[in-house]
């Protein structure tokens, strides 16, 4: 499933601390991990030493990812190491996308000021503009180990939903793990009306027939355990988060888009809200691309 991971890094306790994730998924699946550091040219780092011009964060850049690679290579995993200028987030997608990168790995939040690499709006950016999947984990969330073995795929039926649903079922099979399919009915914070219910039991019946052919899907896959759940609630993300809580999910599988309206699911702020508030890893899969072959 995966051959080459990147990982970004910026050298923060966030990075540091999820980087044995990391390791511990290329382990599992024999990858090379690219150690990637991105010299913000937004900021002025050039200075003199000694006589001679030299970019700061280039140097600590270098020595950075020569630290990271050590560890990893302590563990057996093999690694490629880049130290590269420009905006982070765009460096990181065009890296990703000329190495042809399986997955992007990353944390959710790294240093501040400044310095700072992946403070929330990064890693979200990232996961905006990325055409592959990206493992958001979080730091400062739950001891997660690989690989998974309860995974929940939030779905609404649209199309980028199914890329998502392709990757849980196919995560799920390869480890024997219980899927878990959940679709939430959005209810208007605005309050119900007799309209407003009508159009809730319809939402409720699509949604109960989109978690039944995920089901479908996951089973003609050969998926040994699923388990279905449709939900009613104010917030998707709540809602997300509350099952997390509540079962032994360790690793929620997501679109970052989906459909609109009052059904509306997974457009961007849903999927940047569960990021950011969730304590388990969550694996962020893109739309389709129109020229993707099937």
């Amino acid at each position: 499933m995966y051959d080459r991971i990147l990982f970004p890094t910026d050298g923060s306790e966030g990075a540091n601390a999820v980087f044995e994730h990391v390791i511990e998924i290329a382990q599992s699946h024999g990858a090379t991990v690219h150690i990637l550091n991105v010299a913000d040219t937004t900021q002025d780092s050039v200075t003199r030493i000694g006589g001679e011009v030299v970019d700061v964060l280039e140097r600590e850049g270098q020595q950075l990812v020569d630290e990271t690679a050590a560890r990893a290579d302590e563990r057996g995993v093999p690694t490629v190491t880049e130290v590269l200028q420009g905006g982070v987030p765009e460096t990181i997608r065009a890296y990703a996308d000329e190495y042809d990168m399986d997955l992007i790995a990353m944390p959710t939040r790294g240093r501040s000021g400044l310095t700072r690499m992946f403070l929330g709006s990064v890693t979200e950016r990232v996961i905006g503009q990325a055409s592959v999947p990206v493992l958001a984990l979080n730091p400062d969330g739950e001891a997660v180990h690989y690989p998974y073995r309860h995974v929940l795929v939030p779905t609404d039926g649209s199309e980028c939903a199914a890329a998502a649903l392709d990757r849980a079922v196919a995560i799920a099979k390869a480890a024997g793990a219980t899927l878990h399919v959940l679709s939430v009915v959005d209810v208007p914070s605005t309050g119900i009306d007799a309209s407003t219910e009508f159009q809730i039991d319809a939402l409720r019946e699509a949604a109960s027939e989109v978690v039944e052919d995920a089901t479908a899907t996951a089973e003609q896959a050969s998926v040994d355990s699923v388990v279905e759940r449709i939900e009613v609630a104010g917030s998707v993300s709540r809602a997300i988060g509350s099952y997390v809580e509540e079962t032994d999910v360790d690793l929620v599988v997501m679109g970052t888009r989906g459909r609109t309206g009052l059904g509306e699911y997974l457009l961007g702020s849903t999927t940047e809200r569960t990021v950011r508030t969730t304590a388990v890893p969550v694996l962020t899969v893109p739309e389709p691309r129109a020229d993707a072959s099937t």
